[in-house]
């Protein structure tokens, strides 16, 4: 396909709300930050959508601090692409990337957690703090839109810093994080504290197209777009992108366009099937059918988990 046909889909339904008590929450929290971090996704999460995961409203409401953009997941994106240019943050500022900083300790990079803290205290220290010139402690304001890793970045810093354990819960889906909490020391020498925020998404998307990228990125829960038409668009975003690793991994002959074929692979792949009773002339009788909506969910976390290949769909 050289295009995908969304079918009309209004892309206002996917949102429970345009978020703007969280904006309210953090221009309250503005007054005693120093510097902002915007995380942004690779996939779950923003190597894979490094323009698209982020949400332009931010630079209106936040963006008079220095600021870092922390691009997460990078190793699961296309390597041959570049992602952004330097000074890609709100206000110019550098920017860092991330491997997969998922929930395990083990998977965040040292490298990374160790450039942020030098990097945010090198910015406040030549910018002016305003009201806050005579603080000794900086406070840095975590921002980004749902399910970027925000909390993940928190609590690794905690873990090589201070040696603690994680202070904010983290998931596999958006809107674990539902309001901006309280301050959560990450450094003792300088001494630092981060505040992890809600995700929040523009009020209005340039397109759908922005939105179902979001979607498979995970910023947006899948119900509310619908496993069905993610799954089709998935499969026509790595043909475009000649990304063609599914075929292997759920035995098809060759690449193809036709989702449902692609699913009943992936269905007898996982061994994804689910009991259906019939009624038929003699009776009741139980079958074994494919779980279509089963198998493209893993089709999904296949996507989301690095599965099918490195890609980029920015």
């Amino acid at each position: 396909r050289e295009c995908f046909d969304f079918g009309g889909r209004d892309v206002a339904t996917w949102f429970p709300g345009h978020m703007a008590k969280g904006l309210r929450q953090m221009r309250a929290s503005l007054r005693r930050a120093d510097c902002l971090i915007e995380c942004t996704v690779t996939v779950l999460n923003a190597a894979h959508i490094p323009l698209s995961g982020r949400n332009p409203i931010l630079k209106e409401v936040l963006g008079i601090r220095p600021h870092i953009l922390v691009l997460n997941k990078m190793d699961l994106a296309d390597p041959s692409r570049q992602p952004v240019s330097a000074g890609a943050g709100l206000g110019g500022g550098p920017w860092v990337h991330a491997g997969s900083m998922g929930a395990e300790p083990q998977l965040q990079p040292f490298s990374v957690s160790l450039q942020i803290v030098p990097l945010v205290a090198k910015l406040v220290d030549n910018s002016p703090r305003y009201h806050r010139a005579e603080s000794t402690e900086y406070s840095i304001l975590v921002i980004g839109v749902p399910n970027v890793g925000k909390s993940s970045l928190i609590n690794s810093l905690r873990r090589l810093h201070l040696k603690k354990g994680k202070a904010t819960a983290v998931g596999g889906e958006p809107g674990v994080t539902k309001a901006v909490l309280t301050r959560i020391q990450v450094c003792e020498k300088p001494l630092m504290y981060l505040v992890d925020t809600p995700g929040v998404l523009a009020p209005k998307l340039g397109s759908v197209e922005t939105g179902m990228k979001l979607a498979l990125c995970g910023a947006i829960r899948d119900h509310l777009v619908g496993e069905d038409i993610m799954a089709d668009y998935l499969l026509y975003a790595l043909n475009k992108r000649q990304q063609f690793r599914y075929v292997q991994r759920y035995g098809l002959a060759e690449a193809c366009d036709d989702i449902g074929l692609v699913l009943r692979h992936v269905a007898l792949a996982q061994g994804r099937v689910q009991k259906v009773k019939v009624l038929t002339g003699t009776g009741n009788v139980n079958m074994m059918m494919l779980n279509y909506p089963a198998a493209a969910y893993e089709f999904l976390r296949d996507f989301r988990a690095g599965r099918l290949g490195r890609v980029t769909l920015d």
